[in-house]
């Protein structure tokens, strides 16, 4: 029973981490972002399908890297 509940402890401490941590990175990316488009004088970011795509591509990839992390022997 404890060695159930030791599971359930790391891998709810790993969830609320990424959470955490993806939560900080897409805030900072969202500040980043806005900041660029105030220096350049513009208004809202114009981001088009292309762009998106590769931002998607992009982050499916590092995604795929970091769970490949688990399976490193």
């Amino acid at each position: 029973m404890a060695n159930y509940q030791e599971q359930e402890n790391w891998k709810t401490k790993l969830l609320v981490g990424g959470t955490i941590v993806g939560a900080i990175i897409g805030l900072a990316t969202a500040f980043m972002l806005a900041r660029a488009a105030e220096e350049n004088g513009e208004g809202p970011p114009n981001i088009d399908t292309m762009d998106a795509l590769k931002i998607g591509v992009g982050i499916i990839g590092t995604a795929r890297t970091i769970a490949a992390l688990a399976n490193k022997n």
